[in-house]
């Protein structure tokens, strides 16, 4: 069993180890979906300790996530490794980083062979519980719409990119004492190449910001 799947042993709260059982045994959006059942059978994929004090927060697993179980292992996730500075020893090691998806399990495919959004069934059952029991937690790296609607609420703008461009605001805003930092990303996908040359002070401001933090926190 690869870390990322294991919670046993020392350092993990119980009460985040019995969530983290629960959340990869879910199978709500296919026993009792909100509207159309997952089309496939539930692989929930995350990484929590009680440790990290940073966290990854993205959308949903792709198609190669749902077939490894392991998070980010695709181009995407190599990207977002070379954007933190880190390698696969740090970022798969869950006591130093943590990964909570907004919609745990691959979603399936639209009619034009693109993801579909995140399960909302994850979001309204686990994470509000989830969060709660991993208070040690500092940043949170939030990738894509989705996930800055739940962790940025109104304080989200009208698009990703005026989002992002806000990043030093949400990075530098007091917030009350155990509350995380929020710091919003656009997806480390390679379509997104075009926005990262429309907006060069992604790579000139944010990301030296960026692997400063990751290297302080893990």
């Amino acid at each position: 069993m690869s870390s990322c799947n294991s919670l046993s042993g020392k350092g993990y709260p119980e009460e985040l180890e019995t969530l983290a059982k629960h959340i990869r045994a879910c199978r709500t959006c296919v026993e009792k979906p909100e509207k159309t059942p997952l089309p496939h059978a539930p692989r929930p994929v995350l990484q929590v300790s009680g440790k990290a004090r940073l966290c990854v927060c993205g959308q949903a697993p792709g198609t190669r996530v749902h077939q490894s179980g392991r998070p980010f292992t695709d181009p995407s996730g190599d990207r977002l490794r070379n954007w933190m500075g880190i390698g696969e020893d740090i970022f798969y090691d869950p006591e130093r980083l943590a990964i909570v998806p907004m919609g745990f399990c691959f979603p399936g495919l639209d009619a034009k062979g693109g993801d579909l959004p995140p399960r909302p069934e994850c979001r309204k059952a686990w994470h509000d519980r989830l969060f709660a029991a991993m208070p040690q937690i500092e940043l949170i790296l939030v990738i894509g719409q989705y996930a800055q609607a739940y962790h940025l609420g109104k304080a989200r703008k009208q698009s990703l990119t005026e989002t992002v461009a806000q990043w030093r605001s949400y990075f530098e805003e007091a917030r009350p004492a155990g509350s995380p930092v929020v710091l919003p990303l656009p997806h480390p996908s390679w379509r997104n190449n075009a926005w990262i040359r429309k907006n060069p002070w992604f790579e000139t401001d944010l990301l030296p910001v960026l692997k400063r933090e990751v290297a302080r926190l893990t």
